[in-house]
């Protein structure tokens, strides 16, 4: 609701300001209408602008386009397991950083991870490490399973719809690990850690760390789809 509210505030004051055609007008990345574009930094706008991509393949797709960093490929829609189904899904063979394998997540879910990497990940290692990431560790995406301690609640992994994030190495060959490094907060490390949590949930849906409860130990869990949370 509160979001909400936001969103509805925000369009009340665009709507008084002068037509974007016109001197000071407004830029896109403040127009509702307007698709998404990556390199913008995100805004209140941005998660409505992110479901539409769950409703449109084609708006999806061509947002992702617009991310030469991510080398992402279709993959054809279908089940792949009781009540588990691809869909809009593309394999991600790299992001913004280096992959030790590639994975399936849903067209929506590689936006937020893009618009993540490029306005939360990079710039914190920046400025907390004094290096930029290189590469990213990952604990998988698509699983066909119920949410843990959950049962016939299927879990957003069941389509492709997050990701798990165990660690980063940075370019000068440091590694960053949730299992190693989130306990100390007041460490470099464990102060991009806390950040790059806090600000994936400025673009996904729903964010779990290792504060949440002993499964999330060792990683990040990243999703679109389901209610908002940042946990």
């Amino acid at each position: 609701m509160a979001d909400f509210l936001r969103l509805a505030v925000l369009l009340l004051v665009l709507l008084a300001l002068p037509s974007p055609q016109g001197p000071g007008g407004i830029p896109e990345r403040w127009l509702p209408w307007a698709p998404l574009r990556i390199a913008d930094k995100p805004n209140l706008l941005t998660p409505f602008k992110l479901s539409r991509l769950g409703r449109d393949a084609a708006l999806c797709r061509a947002v992702l386009d617009e991310a030469p960093q991510l080398q992402a490929t279709p993959v054809a829609d279908r089940e792949v397991g009781p009540d588990c189904r691809l869909t809009d899904a593309v394999r991600v063979t790299r992001t913004a950083f280096a992959l030790e394998t590639p994975f399936l997540l849903s067209c929506r879910g590689a936006v937020a991870l893009a618009l993540w990497e490029t306005h939360v990940v990079q710039p914190a290692a920046l400025e907390l490490l004094d290096a930029p990431v290189a590469r990213m560790q990952h604990l998988g995406s698509l699983a066909c399973r119920d949410v843990a301690g959950r049962a016939g609640r299927r879990s957003r992994h069941a389509q492709a719809d997050a990701l798990d994030v165990a660690g980063f190495t940075l370019a000068d060959g440091r590694r960053v690990s949730v299992l190693r490094d989130w306990r100390d907060a007041k460490s470099p490390a464990g102060r991009f850690l806390r950040e790059v949590h806090r600000g994936g949930c400025r673009s996904f849906n729903g964010v779990l760390g290792p504060d949440y409860n002993a499964a999330h130990a060792d990683h990040l869990h990243l999703e679109m789809g389901g209610g908002r949370f940042c946990r």
